[in-house]
């Protein structure tokens, strides 16, 4: 093989690295592979990859050999260890300058370690995020690339020369920020992935058991849904899959069993909601109704003990699917204030300088929670770089003041119904407590300080004066110390 004659190394050919490659291939860059399974390279070359310049490699020494320097080497790989083992393989063929990329689904405290352990030997590191599955891979992936600013003149043309277009033209990929921060913001899209797929198994359930749909009627609806306001791919797929028929001419989703897995993304953007005191409670019951769905045996047995009500199907389904239809948007607009609640605090932690309105260009095309919807957010942001909340930008105000009627009546319906909806509940409770001036934490904060001396401030008082009342007459004077976990 010609040394120096590649203009990019990858590893790992799974079908995200496979498609990526070909990808790479379509838009003339010339990819040099390898992957741990040796045979896999002359299985993809022999067959997917037959009639492209793509070039084998059967070691990293000679995948380090064709590479043009700076050497540019993209990992798709497990994320967690097999990531670090990789790069301790290929630390010995490279040279100062050289790049490495994580595009796999890495957590985002690994990439900082990465970034900056990779610096200190003169390797530079980018740790991105790609969303799209295996479509968007190989033809057009949202690609949110964050680590050591220095890479990115190095990677950015490959990366918006294979990434999604909207429709001025303009990538799905822009430099995310420092160190985790593009794993950091491919995380809390997942968790908004979350939400959007639970919202819409609710608008689902609510349709099936409130109104009897079966699964042409329930096609034929999100079909329609799709021409408006929820344009998106997870409405698409939604309506194709309930026109999917099994051998047996019976609708297939129907025989799908009700257990969801679940790879971790969710679980950790709730944890580091928990850790930076964010309420994004919409993503934490998505996480939850998926590991409820998972007892599935539990919930068999409990099932025969348990009792629901029992009502006849709806019988205005105009309306009744109307409801439906708002309070899924609604709840889909708190559930991406909340997210980007989330990049804003996490932001402040890290010292990254987020931008919010171009992360929603980014997932305007090629990723999974791509849709009409992520225009506004960028709206948004573009006339208020600086707003706070996007609930308080007009567009998502004014059509959650015209929409909550409906989107009340459709809980109501749903608890009428003894349908679970963990996802339409909560956003409905954070939207109600967002709009509340007054909270009762002031009746928490009193029994905090009765039981604990926690203390508290007061409303005739400036803010961060601390008082102490002896609510029995037989505690002492002393206060605890003031603090928050």
């Amino acid at each position: 093989m010609q040394k120096e004659t590649c203009d990019i190394g990858l590893i790992g050919l799974a079908v995200m690295g496979q498609n990526l490659v070909l990808n790479m291939n379509d838009h003339g860059y010339r990819v040099a592979v390898f992957n741990r399974t040796v045979s896999k390279v002359d299985d993809f070359i022999n067959n997917e990859a037959k009639g492209t310049q793509v070039v084998g490699a059967h070691s990293i020494a000679e995948l380090a050999e064709v590479l043009k320097k700076p050497r540019r080497v993209m990992l798709m790989v497990k994320a967690g260890d097999t990531v670090d083992q990789m790069i301790d393989q290929l630390l010995p063929h490279l040279e100062k300058g050289d790049i490495i990329i994580d595009g796999g689904n890495s957590h985002y405290p690994d990439t900082n370690r990465r970034t900056k352990t990779l610096a200190d030997k003169g390797i530079l590191f980018i740790g991105t995020g790609v969303s799209g599955g295996e479509e968007g891979a190989r033809h057009g992936p949202s690609i949110m690339p964050g680590g050591n600013p220095a890479a990115w003149p190095y990677v950015k043309e490959i990366f918006q020369a294979i990434a999604a277009k909207v429709e001025d033209g303009s990538p799905c990929c822009d430099w995310v920020g420092e160190n985790g921060a593009g794993h950091y913001v491919k995380m809390v899209h997942n968790g908004i992935e979350y939400g959007d797929m639970q919202l819409i198994c609710e608008a689902y359930q609510l349709l099936h058991d409130g109104l009897g749909l079966n699964a042409q009627e329930l096609h034929d609806v999100f079909e329609e849904w799709n021409k408006g306001e929820l344009d998106s791919y997870l409405i698409e797929i939604t309506y194709q899959i309930f026109s999917k028929n099994d051998d047996d001419g019976a609708p297939l989703v129907d025989k799908i069993l009700d257990t969801a897995g679940q790879k971790g993304t969710g679980k950790w953007t709730g944890i580091s909601a928990l850790d930076t005191g964010t309420p994004v409670t919409l993503i934490g019951e998505a996480v939850f109704a998926r590991c409820l769905s998972a007892m599935k045996a539990e919930r068999v047995g409990a099932a025969t003990i348990l009792s629901g009500p029992k009502l006849a199907a709806a019988q205005d389904r105009k309306n009744f699917i109307e409801d439906v239809r708002r309070a899924l948007y609604c709840s889909k607009m708190i559930s991406y204030a909340q997210g980007y609640m989330l990049l804003r605090e996490a932001a402040k932690e890290e010292g990254w300088n987020l931008n919010f309105g171009g992360i929603a260009l980014m997932w305007r095309g090629g990723c999974i929670i791509r849709s009409r919807f992520l225009g506004k957010i960028k709206e948004a942001y573009d006339k208020n770089p600086q707003l706070t909340n996007l609930l308080l930008d007009d567009f998502f105000s004014q059509t959650l003041n015209g929409y909550q009627a409906s989107w009340r009546r459709g809980i109501i319906k749903a608890i009428e119904y003894g349908v679970p909806t963990p996802a339409f509940s909560t956003a409905l409770s954070f939207y109600d407590g967002y709009r509340t001036a007054r909270l009762p934490a002031n009746l928490l904060q009193a029994q905090r300080d009765f039981f604990g001396a926690h203390t508290y401030e007061r409303v005739d008082k400036p803010r961060g004066q601390f008082f102490h009342t002896n609510w029995t007459g037989r505690g002492g004077r002393t206060s605890s110390g003031t603090y928050n976990a």
